[in-house]
């Protein structure tokens, strides 16, 4: 299948999930052997108009940061290129609206990648409408989408991916019981935990948090006045492997973020075997991964989270999940094609 994907700015010019998501896509479609090139903003030196990265071909639609440049040229290229599918994400949302002239010349559906973590503009509620498909990472995003007028029968749910091979071949490593993870912004919330865990201090626990981002002082200074210090360890940001074997020799990972629209680790974590505790949000997502899972906790208050991480003591020791093998890169892969072949592409 060709596929064009529709992305101005890539991870090079943006730090945002949605963007990473989109990108990770590309590159699994591109391993399955189709065809796929990212329409961007050149990120590279010079003017040449492409430029080849693990498998995908990535095309500059403009050589700089220019929105208006890059929704006027959008349509003609596509209709030239005439590819199968195009997948598009919502930043600027002008990019949809073009995408979807482009891929009516080219007689080809039109995907939106909706993760919900880009800044809505004035055109958000006709690029909601505009695609054949609409998909979020969840059904929180789906609520969000469906708000801002897209149809619930165009909407769908794919969620992000783990690969499961990677986390039978990682050994574990790091030895703490509990662990968390997350961009340490206002938004991770990890007051909550803090206070959980202060609670238990009579009780035989170390805790990591993983992650770094302006808060963290302020986090560490929490963990230092609740005297709890000398258990909970900051080891700042690590990359997937290394975040891998941690989870692997956890036995809980905590999640207590206000604002999520996909709780990566948090699926990460739960596939490497850890129970989930999960802080409920009403701009989170993550208690939808641990909803009817044995190995999941859903918690309103500090107390509850003491609790769950009592509770989940009880229940054995894993260092992979083989349940979560309907969230391995594969299985996913094959929804987001469901999806294309479902709004026509062939």
């Amino acid at each position: 299948m060709r596929v064009v994907v529709v992305a101005s700015r890539t991870g090079r010019y943006v730090d945002r999930d949605g963007v990473a998501r989109t990108e990770r896509v590309a590159r699994a479609l591109a391993a399955r052997g189709h065809d796929v090139t990212v329409y961007c903003t050149g990120w590279w030196g010079g003017y040449e108009e492409y430029r080849e990265l693990d498998g995908v071909t990535y095309r500059a639609v403009t050589v700089s940061p220019a929105d208006a440049s890059f929704v006027a040229r959008l349509p003609g290229l596509l209709a030239v290129d005439r590819p199968d599918v195009v997948h598009a994400r919502p930043a600027p949302p002008a990019a949809v609206l073009a995408a979807r002239t482009g891929a009516r010349l080219a007689r080809a559906p039109l995907v939106v990648d909706w993760y919900g973590d880009d800044p809505r503009g004035r055109l958000s509620r006709r690029a909601a409408r505009a695609g054949d498909r609409v998909v979020t990472p969840s059904r929180l995003v789906g609520t969000w989408v469906r708000e801002l007028g897209a149809s619930e029968d165009r909407t769908r749910v794919v969620p992000e991916m783990v690969d499961l091979s990677l986390v039978r071949s990682t050994d574990p490593a790091g030895g703490a019981d509990i662990v968390a993870a997350r961009r340490l912004d206002a938004d991770a919330n990890l007051g909550s935990l803090f206070l959980a865990l202060a609670e238990l201090r009579d009780r035989d626990w170390t805790a990591t948090v993983i992650g770094d981002g302006p808060e963290r002082g302020s986090y560490e200074k929490q963990v230092a006045d609740l005297r709890i210090d000398d258990r909970v360890e900051f080891v700042g940001a690590l990359d997937r492997g290394e975040r891998i074997a941690r989870y692997r020799a956890a036995h809980v990972f905590a999640h207590t973020a206000a604002w999520e629209p996909f709780a990566t680790e948090l699926l990460w974590a739960m596939a490497c075997g850890c129970v989930g505790v999960v802080e409920y949000q009403e701009d989170s997502a993550a208690h939808e991964l641990v909803e009817r899972r044995e190995r999941g906790f859903r918690a309103t208050t500090p107390e509850e989270i003491e609790d769950a991480v009592v509770d989940a003591g009880d229940l054995p020791e894993w260092t992979v999940d083989e349940s979560f093998e309907t969230f391995d890169r594969e299985a996913v892969i094959e929804r987001w094609l469901d999806c294309y072949r479902s709004a026509g592409a062939g």
